[in-house]
């Protein structure tokens, strides 16, 4: 099926398109390093003047400054490369996208369910995700199924 057929809104032919897992555990690890060098300055600059201040308790509470900067960096990330393109970098690079189930661009609000699931579907580093993935027929984690989305090449 061709990428036009899906900005069409026909249906998406699940049986041939949903077979990416091992491209979707690549998509993983590639937006995984995107996200390391993005945030390596903000975490070394927060490690250091954390071990500047000998201080255990400034330390810990840069490393959560940290954090409260990467956490909505991270649900922006997902919610706009995926509801507007349908791909992150990650999936751009291994060729795949999200699309919804009828066969259209995701959206912001699905693709802000699949990334607040990301946080069950990331558990034990992504091992729910995969083995949910792999019992589904379409191939979906349970961030797809609750927005209905399908991850697809293309």
């Amino acid at each position: 099926m061709s990428h036009q057929a899906f900005s069409t809104g026909q249906p998406a032919s699940p049986a041939q398109e949903v077979h990416v897992t091992g491209r979707r555990v690549l998509a993983t690890i590639v937006d995984g390093i995107f996200f390391f060098f993005l945030f390596l300055p903000l975490n070394l600059i927060t490690g250091l003047a954390g071990a500047a201040s000998g201080s255990e308790e400034v330390a810990a509470g840069l490393s959560f400054l940290a954090s409260l900067i990467a956490l909505p960096v991270g649900f922006a990330y997902y919610v706009l490369t995926e509801g507007y393109w349908g791909r992150t970098l990650g999936k751009a690079v291994c060729g795949i996208r999200v699309i919804r189930e009828d066969g259209g661009t995701p959206g912001f609000g699905p693709a802000a369910i699949r990334t607040i699931l990301r946080l069950v579907d990331g558990l034990f580093g992504y091992l729910v995700a995969f083995v949910v993935v792999l019992a589904s027929e379409r191939r979906q984690r349970l961030g797809d199924m609750a927005a209905r989305t399908l991850v697809v090449r293309g």
